[in-house]
């Protein structure tokens, strides 16, 4: 079997909430027709950031500006992250007060280059891709000084799509605008 493409299908429950997304992937044999089928390639909680009812005012609103984060993981380097959209802001922001201890790990696309906010390191994450998770599988997972070592194979068998989902991240602090 060969897999064409996958893509994340949500759902919604009664009260109109976003359930958990599954990875669904076009799989093609050469005696069958391509079909979509469960992958497990990952699995990702409803991003955070999708995660406010129809009607409900969000907090994305709000943010008029970035805010940048410390993150740290098993192997206490620290990595900075931009994020962009308000209600993610927020959620930050409640995981170092401790307001919250749901979804405290970070999922994010990288960009192969050096951001000015992250110095220290050759990639940075994607503020438009960045979401927080419970629990994921481990084709995301890898600390932040592995990818790092292994950049150059990001984007294929390493971090499929750039998608990195290190399962020991956690925020530390926030940090002022560079």
């Amino acid at each position: 079997m060969v897999l064409r493409s996958c893509r994340v299908a949500y759902s919604r429950d009664l009260h109109g909430d976003l359930k958990q997304g599954e990875i669904l992937c076009d799989a093609r044999s050469p005696r069958r027709p391509p079909r979509l089928r469960p992958c497990a390639l990952a699995l990702v909680a409803a991003p955070h950031s999708q995660a406010a009812t129809a009607g409900q005012p969000t907090a994305r609103a709000a943010a008029e500006a970035p805010a940048y984060f410390v993150m740290t993981d098993i192997t206490r380097e620290e990595f900075v992250i931009k994020l962009t959209k308000g209600d993610d802001i927020k959620h930050a922001r409640d995981l170092i007060n401790g307001d919250t201890t749901d979804k405290p790990h970070v999922f994010t696309r990288i960009v192969h280059r050096q951001a000015d906010y992250n110095p220290r390191w050759s990639y940075s994450n994607n503020p438009d891709k960045t979401e927080f998770f419970n629990e994921a599988l481990e084709v995301c997972d890898a600390t932040i000084p592995y990818v790092e070592d292994n950049l150059d194979e990001a984007g294929g068998a390493f971090l499929p799509g750039n998608y990195w989902c290190d399962w020991t991240s956690r925020l530390v602090r926030e940090i002022p605008a560079p």
